[in-house]
């Protein structure tokens, strides 16, 4: 029987937390859900089946993937589990079954698996997934058209809609107050606003989240809404419509911070964060797509290898 005493290798400074992939998947579900319940409840049970739907077909196509590659099971790490749950957040409530499993099959086969797997990939697997859908069938990630117009009690628009249509003085009708509850038209768990805040909070004190990504993103929202809203107020909305509409809090603490597509050095952390936030704002009010989140993360995942080169200098080299 092999020696197992020679197979540990240790040597300082190494420093262990004893956080393992399944933890960190299950905490960030955790924090997800404190947005994603309020979303059941404003919804009702088409998004209860949609959530259902992604969590359990995207472990179907890892576990599918583990098979046809011979390789031992991978799921019991909650990583598939997680990126389910994320990418059902992004989705109306009434999203069709077909449209579920072909994103959860980006998002967990061309996405993560074709890249080798977790820790590969180096795009962040919900975004990319939910890009594809927006781009491939835009009527179906239209929230007005899939929420407003289905036979349920829903009164609320989508507010980038208006706002991008109707100019900025529609910004007006929308409350943050009622923002924060969920009082939208939106994503299933990206309506509410004050369980997004909760949950990235939870993250960040847990260090799942690095602060970096998530405050300089809200940054960059911020600084770019003000401007374009100084400029033409009459045209373009403030910093605080921009915070809590559209995808901007998931992104902020949800897609952005993806482990293996994001920075590992703090100061390429708050470029690629604040820099995820102006193209954010830039493509919603100059952009053809009514909410460039997506996009803005996809583009700072294409910069993420050339960000991470700014390093700082090794000890003793000159």
């Amino acid at each position: 029987m092999t020696d197992s005493t020679k197979l540990i290798v240790s040597h300082a400074p190494f420093y262990r937390d004893a956080c393992t992939v399944m933890k960190r998947s299950y905490l960030i579900m955790a924090a997800a859900l404190v947005a994603v319940i309020p979303g059941l409840f404003i919804f009702g049970a088409p998004a209860v089946g949609v959530c259902a739907l992604a969590v359990s077909s995207a472990i179907f196509w890892e576990l599918l993937a583990n098979t046809l590659m011979k390789q031992q099971p991978t799921v019991g790490d909650g990583n598939a589990a997680m990126i389910g749950l994320i990418f059902a957040m992004l989705l109306p409530a009434t999203a069709p079954w077909w449209m579920v499993l072909t994103g959860t099959f980006v998002a967990v086969i061309m996405s993560k698996t074709v890249f080798g797997g977790i820790g590969g990939n180096a795009f962040c697997p919900p975004a990319l997934a939910a890009a594809v859908l927006t781009v491939s069938w835009p009527h179906l990630m239209n929230f007005n058209g899939m929420l407003v117009d289905y036979d349920m009690a829903w009164s609320m628009v989508d507010p980038l809609i208006n706002v991008k249509f109707f100019g900025a003085e529609m910004a007006d009708f929308y409350a943050p107050a009622e923002l924060l509850v969920g009082h939208q038209a939106g994503g299933i768990g990206a309506v509410c606003g004050a369980g997004l805040i909760i949950g990235g909070i939870f993250l960040m004190i847990r260090g799942i989240n690095r602060w970096e990504i998530c405050l300089s993103f809200l940054v960059g929202v911020v600084a770019t809404a003000f401007l374009f809203n100084m400029s033409n107020p009459d045209l373009y909305a403030g910093p605080v419509f921009h915070l809590l509409t559209g995808y901007t809090l998931v992104a902020a603490f949800f897609l952005a911070t993806e482990d293996a597509s994001s920075p590992v050095n703090p100061i390429p952390m708050l470029i690629y964060g604040f820099g995820g936030g102006v193209l954010t704002v830039l493509i919603r009010n100059k952009g053809a797509w009514v909410d460039g989140a997506l996009f803005a993360v996809l583009l700072m995942n294409l910069a993420n290898p050339i960000l991470d080169l700014i390093r700082p200098k090794a000890l003793g080299k000159v």
